[in-house]
């Protein structure tokens, strides 16, 4: 187990770097900086040998390969630079707007796992053809439903037509519930796919033709034996879709008008402040590793066969 968990993290290590590299290369291909855009088209007054100099201070002049090393040097070791646009170190910009994007993402995850169990399940529990059918017919539907898309007619049938949930300073929970629906709803198709093949394959497995053979109902047999076997495969797609659960988060909030990192990076983009950019790609990269190393420590513990399979292993 040791050597499978130090494996994973030596693996994690490598993706932070190649997430960081690819950032850095394309990042580098804009025009211009933040220095230039921030005090040359201003009222600050500055002359070019001031901007120039500011430049030199934020290391914008630096050659390419000791502006590469040193930024990932400082990676690593935990600095993620400082803003020019806000005027505060990175670190302390992110710990103002992550928060409510880990919030919104979070409840996004749970609604999107409650509504594909809710699909997935109902699809095995019902009698009528033509339900199985129509939910079987959803997450195809989920799927192909744009984040952005979603958001907008939220906002246009619930607040607007309906006058249910306000638009204009609502309460803090009450202004993430369209959020979060519009966030749910395509993560969770394709949870929703996976847990239906999965509860179709482990009904026709010798063990459940056993146990109704026994005697035994349709809710028991799905419960002691179905669930088990059909969620864990789920896991696996269900951490691969939280990094599009935080791409997702990111647009929802600029639909809906959240501060988070949805504003945040909209406002670096405009302004080329790299720095803030890079450190919500790697932020975004490590929590992206996270759950996915939490759902692969999670397979042995939950299915027994894999762990004696990693023990036998020399």
């Amino acid at each position: 187990m040791s050597k499978h968990l130090i494996s994973h993290l030596f693996q994690s290590v490598l993706t932070l770097w190649a997430a960081f590299t690819i950032a850095f290369v394309l990042l580098q291909a804009l025009p211009g900086d933040a220095v230039l855009i921030k005090f040359l088209a201003s009222d600050f007054g500055l002359t070019p040998e001031q901007i120039t100099e500011l430049q030199q201070t934020y290391g914008v002049n630096l050659p390419l390969w000791q502006k590469y090393f040193h930024e990932l040097g400082a990676i690593f070791t935990g600095n993620l630079g400082f803003s020019v646009q806000a005027g505060l170190p990175v670190s302390q910009v992110i710990a103002t707007n992550l928060p409510p994007t880990l919030l919104l993402a979070s409840l996004g995850f749970t609604a999107a796992i409650v509504l594909a169990l809710s699909v997935a399940f109902l699809s095995a529990f019902t009698c009528f053809s033509w339900l199985r059918q129509a939910l079987h017919a959803l997450p195809s539907l989920f799927v192909s439903v744009p984040v952005f898309w979603l958001g907008i007619v939220l906002i246009q049938i619930v607040s607007f037509q309906l006058g249910l949930i306000p638009v204009i300073n609502p309460g803090h929970w009450e202004g993430l519930i369209l959020p979060t629906i519009a966030l749910a709803i395509p993560i969770s198709a394709p949870i929703a796919q996976i847990l239906i093949r999965n509860i179709e394959a482990t009904l026709l497995l010798p063990h459940v033709a056993v146990a109704r053979a026994k005697g035994a109902s349709h809710v028991w047999v799905l419960w002691h034996h179905v669930a088990r076997n059909a969620v864990l495969p789920t896991l696996t797609m269900a951490g691969l879709l939280f990094g599009e659960l935080l791409a997702g988060a990111v647009v929802t909030e600029t639909v809906f008008g959240l501060s988070g990192l949805g504003s945040l990076t909209q406002q670096a983009v405009n302004n080329q402040d790299t720095a803030v950019l890079k450190a919500i790609v790697i932020i975004s990269a490590a929590i992206f590793i996270t759950i996915n190393l939490i759902v692969d420590l999670l397979y042995p513990i939950l299915d027994p066969r894999l762990r004696v399979a990693q023990e036998a292993r020399p």
